[in-house]
């Protein structure tokens, strides 16, 4: 049995832990409110970017732009896979779960070589230490994200495309839904989709005007849409980790309070024991006499 001076050490540590965790927890909900509102201000714009140029694509040729060419699969056909982690822990199966979708796109990949974009230390640390060819790694951009950070991961993406050293660019990261909702998304970067014509409007024979020619608008907009889905996936996902990190630490100040309750309850105990034995022995000595 624990000694009453081994069991309020032990009170004292988890009251101090609970301090810790509560703390990062209002660090993290006041962080997840301005990045919420970074998505929230960021989501329509890309939104709809994908919709008018998944429409515009879908009437033009895959040959007026690389981005566009859907490439046959050959013996020498990589896919790039850009996962998007976090840079810190704490944060319940946010990580965990962001590697296992990864590694189930890996291995449902028939055999077909993997290269690796990594974002955020955790993914690129487990990674890492397996052997994966790493085409590039960025670590440490969500304590100042930026729009440039997109522009970075966007182009090196672009280049490996077109470049053929890839013929598929996968993006996988955590989408926000709400504080306690986090959604893992496995989408196609390159080629870009294109969007599905229906039998109604392929009846109603849509074409648009370009000016200047489809070839020079491509050139602007695309690179840019690429650019755009990074940057939308890197605050959904920065904001997904603050979520993920703020319900740990409730959790874990909640599992504390608990704790702290136990142990009380058993310290006074065996507090009660000792007096009852003391009383015991004085009684029996008096006895005795």
């Amino acid at each position: 049995m624990p000694s009453l001076i081994d069991l309020r050490r032990r009170v004292r540590a988890v009251k101090n832990t609970q301090q810790i965790t509560k703390a990062m927890k209002m660090v993290a909900a006041s962080k997840l409110r301005r990045a919420q509102e970074r998505i929230t201000a960021a989501r329509p714009y890309a939104q709809q970017m994908q919709r008018v140029l998944g429409s515009v694509a879908s009437r033009v040729g895959a040959a007026v732009h690389p981005l566009l060419m859907v490439r046959e699969p050959g013996p020498d056909s990589k896919t790039l896979v850009i996962v998007v982690s976090g840079d810190k822990g704490l944060c319940g199966s946010f990580n965990t779960n962001i590697i296992k979708a990864a590694s189930n796109l890996i291995v449902s990949s028939a055999g077909r070589p993997i290269v690796l974009g990594l974002v955020g230390r955790k993914g690129r640390d487990f990674y890492k230490r397996r052997g994966f060819e790493i085409a590039f790694e960025q670590v440490g951009i969500f304590q100042t994200l930026k729009y440039a950070d997109a522009q970075h991961i966007g182009r090196t993406a672009v280049e490996e495309f077109t470049s053929g050293r890839v013929d598929v660019v996968q993006l996988v990261y955590n989408e926000f839904k709400s504080v306690i909702q986090q959604r893992v998304v496995v989408e196609q970067l390159l080629p870009i989709a294109r969007a599905e014509v229906t039998s109604d409007e392929a009846t109603a024979q849509i074409d648009y005007l370009y000016e200047p020619a489809p070839q020079d608008i491509f050139n602007q907009l695309l690179p840019r849409y690429i650019e755009t889905l990074v940057y939308r996936a890197l605050l959904e996902s920065n904001a997904a980790f603050f979520a993920a990190q703020m319900t740990a630490m409730d959790t874990a100040t909640k599992n504390a309070s608990e704790m702290i309750s136990q142990l009380t309850l058993y310290m006074n105990k065996v507090r009660q024991a000792a007096i009852t034995r003391e009383i015991i022995e004085v009684v029996s000595g008096a006895e005795a006499l």
